[in-house]
C-alpha cells in the first residue's frame, strides 16, 4: 500500500502533506494530514496524533487548532486522520449527522452491517501507524502520543488505555468520557457494537481506566469549556466521570480536569489551550528542557 499525494503546502517552516490511500480495515480511500516540522534534528521525529470530533474530516483540525505551529515550535511532527470510512455506500450511514459517515467512533464494529467498512480502532491505532512509518522515515512511531477533540478525546482516551506502551501521553478536549451513558454513545456503540453493553464498555474510557495496569502512566489532561452546550446542558461529555472512575484505580489524582469559564465546543475553544497540550506532550516525547 502506498500513499497518494494530494498537496504538498508550506507551513510555519515545515510541510504539512494531504495524502490518500487504500485502507484494508475500512476497505475504502481514507484521507489523512501529516505535518512534519523543518528542522532536521540529530535524531527522529516524535508524532503526536489528533484525533478529530464528529462530522470533522482531517482538514478541520489543521485548519483551525493551531497545532502545527506548535508541532514546528517544538520539534514534533502531527498525524490527523478522517473520522470514519467514506463512500461505503451503506444503507443508513447519511442520515444523521452523528452517525455513520464523520462519526466512525474510533471502534472495529461487529454488527455485520457495519463491520467490513467502520474498522476506524484497528484502522488509526494499528494500519496508519504502520503504513505511515514506511512512508516517513524522519519519523519516530515509537515516540508517540495522542490527543483529541469530543469523539476524538474519547477516542484518545479509550485508544491510550486499550494500547499501554504504545502512547508516551494523551490528552482531550472536551471528550466524550463516559460513552456507555450518553446518546452520542448509545446512538453509536448500539448500531456498531450491537446491544451487548459489555462490548460498550471494552472502549469506554470511563472504564478502561479502571482496569488499566500498563506501567506508562503519565498524567492526562483535559479541557472542558464551561459553556459549552454538550457539556451543560446535553450532557454528552461528562468529564467528571472519568475523574470519578479514576478514584478508583491506578490513576487516582491523575486526571488533571481543567473546566473553563466562558468556552464552548468549538475550534476557538481548542485553539486557546492547545499549547497547554502541546506543552504537556513534549514532556514525554522527550523534548522539553
Amino acid at each position: 500500500m502506498s500513499f497518494k499525494v494530494e498537496a504538498e503546502i508550506s507551513q510555519f517552516g515545515g510541510k504539512l502533506y494531504k495524502l490518500s490511500h487504500e485502507s484494508t480495515s475500512t476497505n475504502t480511500k481514507m484521507d489523512v494530514n501529516v505535518y512534519v516540522p523543518g528542522s532536521s534534528p540529530k535524531t527522529k521525529i516524535p508524532v503526536l496524533l489528533y484525533l478529530s470530533g464528529l462530522t470533522c474530516t482531517p482538514n478541520n483540525a489543521t485548519e483551525k487548532s493551531f497545532l502545527q505551529y506548535f508541532a514546528g515550535k517544538y520539534g514534533f511532527a502531527v498525524v490527523f486522520p478522517d473520522t470514519s470510512p467514506r463512500g461505503a455506500n451503506i444503507e443508513g450511514e447519511d442520515d444523521s449527522w452523528d452517525f455513520g459517515t464523520g462519526a466512525g467512533f474510533y471502534v472495529d464494529a461487529t454488527e455485520d452491517k457495519w463491520s467490513k467498512n467502520y474498522n476506524m480502532y484497528s484502522y488509526v491505532h494499528k494500519e496508519l501507524l504502520t503504513e505511515l512509518e514506511k512512508h516517513f522515515s524522519a519519523l519516530d512511531f515509537s515516540n508517540i502520543s495522542i490527543t483529541g477533540h469530543s469523539m476524538g478525546g474519547y477516542g484518545a482516551l479509550a485508544g491510550f488505555f486499550k494500547n499501554p506502551g504504545q502512547y508516551k501521553s494523551v490528552s482531550a478536549f472536551a471528550p466524550i468520557s463516559n460513552p456507555s451513558s450518553c446518546p452520542w454513545g448509545e446512538k453509536n456503540f448500539g448500531n456498531y457494537l450491537g446491544s451487548d453493553k459489555s462490548k460498550w464498555e471494552e472502549y469506554d474510557p470511563s472504564h478502561l481506566i479502571k482496569k488499566y495496569a500498563g506501567a506508562n502512566q503519565p498524567d492526562i489532561l483535559i479541557h472542558q469549556g464551561a459553556a459549552d452546550p454538550f457539556y451543560f446542558r446535553d450532557h454528552q461529555l461528562q468529564p467528571e466521570n472519568l475523574v470519578a472512575a479514576a478514584k478508583d484505580s491506578n490513576y487516582k489524582g491523575k486526571v488533571l480536569l481543567n473546566v473553563v469559564e466562558g468556552y464552548d465546543h468549538s475550534y476557538f475553544f481548542i485553539s486557546s489551550f492547545v499549547e497547554d497540550h502541546a506543552k504537556h506532550h513534549i514532556k514525554y516525547l522527550g523534548l522539553s528542557e
